[in-house]
């Protein structure tokens, strides 16, 4: 196991003796010290920046469950492939390298260079009716994550980002939160793509009684991933998994990206060492959900579009701490007076 050579007192020691009050930078400081602290050193640096988005399709969206229907799925996917979606704005903007993964869509797409082929199947089953995975196939996601992540890693990537694409799949993210974390389902569910009040109490309605009917199934993460989950909700999760075994900075998103998150946690609580959360999402779950997990969020700007968006937006935020920690004069380097200590 990886003994750490840096410790955290020396982490706080640089942080405080830049010329500011302690503290000053408030958040920045925080990330500051746990970017330095999983890269061991007193000298971090953000390599090679990922945001990998995986896209499936969910069984649950026949249920009536969201405002658009499930084609949407495969159109955003051709959207991200042309470069037009906001995720693609987003990453372009910043530099960083977008990796666009199939991860069970209801289409084929051919071989195509922009889109990488991890399909599970061709979308989940209802959950509303059956498990919407077998077991074989959740495993199969959590290990094709992992596999993903391998290889973004060889590239030199130190900081990941996670974001999903599925129609339903804010059903999927709410059934699995209430679970893990047993709070009534009414609590975890929000309006998804823009619910009105009658769709949303269908919704409510349509996941109550699927909770209900699998309430025997295990409360392990994998057979809550396997039962309510999305073949991007399960890959999402294995693929933070080994991005935090790798020692990577894990980047989560929105909604969905906190659940897989959460689920993650509950396989390997060790994910939350590596963990930035980079928005708080205007859908209803998120902010409990970020509670329950005592989480801060680096933003809040009402979003809930997924994709990643959050993570590309809050990067800015690391490069922004670690420039200070590397490149901030310290009191003594500038010739600048401490606070001086008032005897009482």
């Amino acid at each position: 196991m990886h003994t750490a050579t840096i410790t955290s007192q020396e982490i706080q020691a640089k942080i405080d003796l830049k010329t500011k009050p302690q503290g000053a930078l408030g958040i920045l400081e925080k990330l500051a010290f746990q970017i330095a602290s999983v890269q061991d050193t007193l000298s971090p640096e953000l390599v090679n920046p990922h945001i990998i988005v995986f896209a499936a399709s969910h069984g649950i969206a026949s249920e009536g469950v969201s405002a658009y229907p499930s084609e949407v799925t495969p159109q955003m996917v051709l959207n991200f492939i042309g470069g037009g979606a906001a995720i693609n704005v987003f990453t372009r903007q910043h530099g960083i390298n977008l990796l666009l993964v199939d991860a069970g869509v209801d289409y084929d797409f051919g071989q195509n260079e922009r889109l990488v082929d991890a399909k599970v199947n061709f979308g989940t089953k209802s959950f509303a009716q059956q498990p919407a995975m077998t077991n074989a196939e959740c495993r199969q996601c959590l290990e094709k994550g992992a596999v993903l992540v391998r290889k973004v890693q060889q590239t030199g990537c130190n900081v990941i980002g996670f974001g999903e694409m599925g129609i339903g799949n804010t059903s999927s993210a709410s059934a699995i939160m209430s679970r893990l974390l047993n709070i009534p389902v009414s609590e975890c569910v929000g309006r998804g793509t823009g619910l009105d009040e009658e769709q949303l109490g269908r919704k409510i309605a349509v996941l109550t009684k699927a909770l209900e009917h699998h309430q025997h199934v295990r409360n392990d993460a994998e057979s809550v991933l396997a039962t309510f989950g999305g073949f991007e909700i399960a890959m999402m999760c294995g693929a933070m998994l080994e991005a935090a075994r790798l020692g990577m900075l894990v980047l989560v998103d929105g909604f969905i990206a906190s659940v897989s998150y959460l689920s993650a946690f509950k396989i390997d609580p060790s994910v939350q060492r590596y963990a930035v959360f980079c928005h708080q999402s205007d859908e209803r779950g998120h902010r409990l959900l970020l509670q329950s997990m005592g989480a801060d969020a680096l933003l809040k700007l009402d979003m809930r579009l997924g994709e990643g968006t959050g993570c590309a937006l809050a990067y800015p935020l690391l490069q922004s701490a670690v420039a200070f920690l590397n490149e901030m004069a310290s009191f003594e380097s500038a010739g600048v007076s401490q606070k001086t200590e008032r005897s009482a």
